[in-house]
């Protein structure tokens, strides 16, 4: 079985009236609870492109532009195909030729390694609409929930770059991240320029770094820069566009943690194959929210509750995305010294709405598993195996009572589930919302218990934003070779992956509460026990960390494994005492 990620050009027939594609502003309803900021939030320290500097930021933005199109459209002897698959790498030495004024060829190759790649799609968006989410720095973000944390435009430089319409060059911000606390977020200071080309009618959206010409900018801590980079968008038939995407970087070789060293020196966790992977598996996200002829409403009344749900669904996802990281500078804390340890902790304090009030505790974890990310993400979901897991519903019976689909992929969907519990039990009907995606960077899985009341609101129509959502969830990433360099049987043909687990508790319900080390290790418990499971169900060995320390398990007979660690429902609250010692 392989993931057919091929578009089905009648999936969508004809979801629009005859005006046409809606707008972005209609398409991208931003909640200002999906996009926090923290108080320290870059503003590019007061930084600012001066009127005397703007013919030189115009300047580089055309030398620019220039590259990144040749980039895009030239093959060999600048990009050589390295395997049947189409896989190509950037010749460096052509590219100084081609380019001499870019890449510092001094730089120690110690320090800094260079990530270049390139990724062509046809996406299910016309090119004004997309052009309109890149310029606009929240619908940005929204494009890219699983990539960009935070992004802000701090400066409107030009909206029509030497005098020619069509074109726009600002100043702007943003917080790149992978989604484990494992993989440092990636902060940029950029100049985004967007051209029309006026012969063929495509666009151009190039992103180049500030220090090209300003010498006052100071790069984040993690040294990343984001040499000359963006993607070309041409319009096609019947709304879609076409989408050729480079990413071009130099970044640091060293705050990556073992496990994932592999996966990002080989440019998949921040190279164009991903971001083009999210376009397009978000691109149809939204077709299916403005679609109006969809039949699978099931227990949704109206279009609007519908709706509703995709958004209060997307609201989850991002959140689950935020909280798994270091966004916004959030620090996480090792439970052993050990460097083959992945499990990581956070605490945080919540006091506004959409989230539950009190000390949230946060734990994430990571393995490598000897088996494709698709049959991964199939276990993990498919509600009715969640039960052989123990994850949220403690072993009780889930029924799927609603479902949106929300692409090409069956496994794209929305999904609410209901808890069947016994009809003895003294437990309240319990409600989980899941949203499951896959595209080919890998797959996500995230759900949260949710309010029944709250979604009979949301059913009804009625603003959703403010309903408690604490996800949970699963990151799958493909990765066929174990983190310590052996190779296993059912991994030969590629066929090994990353999981991470991310698992989130009130710890207590007064926020300024502390961490005690017995909530730390229950939690520690919880992630071990769901990580064994997996492992159990599907057979084979786990790889946790570089130095290749393993689980091995056989087939599921529905009991615990080494040792048989806490099951305590992760929908109960751990409490903590407020008078603790912080972990």
């Amino acid at each position: 079985m392989t993931s057919n990620l091929d578009l089905d050009m009648n999936m969508y027939p004809n979801p629009y009236d005859q005006h046409g594609m809606p707008n972005c502003n209609q398409m991208m309803q931003i909640n200002p609870l999906m996009a926090p900021e923290a108080p320290n939030f870059a503003v590019a320290n007061g930084l600012i492109i001066m009127e005397n500097e703007k013919p030189l930021a115009l300047q580089y933005a055309l030398s620019s532009m220039d590259e990144v199109v040749k980039m895009c459209r030239l093959g060999e002897p600048l990009w050589t195909k390295v395997n049947d698959a189409g896989k190509e790498v950037l010749n460096l030495d052509e590219y100084v030729k081609m380019f001499p004024c870019t890449i510092n060829r001094k730089t120690d190759p110690n320090e800094l390694r260079y990530e270049a790649s390139r990724a062509s799609s046809v996406v299910i968006i016309n090119s004004i609409t997309l052009v309109d989410a890149f310029l606009d720095a929240d619908k940005w973000m929204e494009l890219f929930p699983s990539i960009i944390s935070r992004a802000k435009t701090l400066q409107v430089v030009t909206s029509t770059a030497n005098g020619v319409a069509n074109t726009s060059l600002q100043l702007m911000y943003a917080e790149l991240q992978m989604l484990s606390p494992l993989v440092p977020t990636r902060e940029i200071h950029f100049l985004r320029y967007c051209a029309r080309n006026p012969e063929d009618g495509s666009w151009a959206i190039i992103d180049f770094p500030l220090d090209s010409f300003h010498e006052t900018y100071q790069p984040s801590l993690t040294r990343y820069k984001r040499l000359p980079s963006g993607c070309i968008i041409q319009d096609m038939p019947n709304g879609y566009s076409r989408v050729t995407w480079v990413e071009h970087a130099e970044a640091e070789n060293d705050p990556v943690h073992g496990i994932f060293t592999d996966y990002v020196s080989s440019g998949m966790a921040f190279g164009a194959r991903r971001w083009l992977a999210v376009l397009r598996r978000q691109c149809e996200r939204l077709a299916s929210l403005m679609a109006r002829n969809r039949s699978e409403i099931g227990a949704i009344p109206s279009p609007e509750g519908r709706t509703n749900l995709m958004n209060v669904a997307q609201r989850m996802v991002r959140m689950f995305s935020l909280h798994i990281t270091g966004s916004c500078g959030q620090s996480w804390t090792a439970l052993s010294d050990s460097v083959e340890d992945t499990v990581r902790i956070t605490t945080r304090k919540v006091t506004e709405p959409g989230q539950p009030n009190g000390l949230i505790l946060t734990a994430v974890s990571t393995i490598w598993l000897p088996h494709p990310h698709y049959q991964v993400f199939d276990l993990l979901r498919d509600e009715r195996r969640r039960p052989q897991l123990n994850i949220i519903s403690n072993g009780s019976p889930l029924e799927e009572v609603a479902h949106i689909a929300n692409g090409s992929h069956p496994g794209n969907c929305i999904s609410l589930l209901r808890v069947n519990v016994a009809c003895n039990s003294s437990q309240n009907v319990e409600l989980v919302l899941q949203e499951s995606c896959t595209d080919d960077s890998g797959s996500l899985v995230v759900y949260s218990v949710v309010d029944v009341d709250a979604i009979k609101l949301t059913m009804s129509g009625e603003d959703p934003s403010r309903i408690p959502l604490l996800p949970l969830g699963f990151v799958i990433v493909p990765m066929g070779q174990n983190p310590n360099g052996n190779i296993t049987a059912s991994s030969e043909s590629g066929g090994g992956c990353l999981l991470t687990v991310g698992l989130q508790v009130v710890a207590n319900s007064m926020p300024t509460a502390k961490l005690n080390l017995s909530s730390a290790n229950t939690v520690n418990n919880h992630i071990q026990a769901t990580m064994q499971q997996i492992v159990a169900t599907l057979g084979g060995v786990a790889t946790n960390s570089s130095t290749g320390s393993a689980t091995r398990a056989g087939a599921y007979d529905g009991n615990n494994v080494d040792g048989e660690p806490s099951t305590t429902p992760l929908s109960k609250k751990v409490e903590s005492s407020p008078t603790s010692k912080v972990y």
